[in-house]
């Protein structure tokens, strides 16, 4: 396969961007980095901290600062959940190479997040799961070159699937 120079990672907490993104970067002999990892170094605080000192607003404009300013060739990129609200964030990272999508239902979402009020998650007070999975679909299809169907997978059979569909492209 044609080295990509870098790969981009967005979905909903919890469809499993950290995770995948090191298998991939492994496999494809590309970096890996966090981009909420890069935002809590930044800030020196967890997301949960910079909200709750805040509000999810913060966190968002935050979250778009870095983005905005990252400059990750050969990386594997796994974003926050939120990324998508900064258009020109995004623009920044699909600058480095393909975005893919991990798209998980709400329903196998559920199933694996237990933190929803503690994880970190920029969403506004009140806003519940279902409201929040809704609001960013639409995004991460906006921004998506690549979708790959997470629920009833394996992460092995997501990663060949990112992998065989990543191939067709190059």
């Amino acid at each position: 396969m044609k080295k990509q120079k870098s790969i981009v990672l967005v979905g909903m907490p919890g469809a499993g961007k950290s995770t995948l993104g090191v298998l991939l970067a492994k496999e494809l002999a590309l970096d890996f980095v966090d981009t909420d990892v890069l935002i809590q170094l930044r800030e020196n605080k967890t997301l949960q901290e910079i909200m709750d000192e805040s509000d999810y607003m913060n966190l968002r404009r935050i979250e778009g600062e870095v983005i905005r300013a990252a400059h990750l060739p050969n990386h594997v990129i796994a974003t926050g959940g939120s990324v998508v609200y900064s258009e020109e964030g995004m623009k920044n990272l699909a600058g480095f190479g393909p975005v893919v999508f991990l798209n998980c239902s709400a329903a196998e979402l559920r199933r694996r997040i237990h933190n929803y009020d503690s994880r970190g998650i920029a969403k506004a007070p009140g806003q519940s799961f279902d409201e929040l999975f809704a609001e960013r679909q639409a995004l991460y299809r906006k921004y998506a070159d690549i979708t790959v169907d997470c629920d009833g997978r394996n992460l092995q059979q997501v990663l060949d699937q990112v992998l065989e569909k990543l191939h067709a492209r190059a």
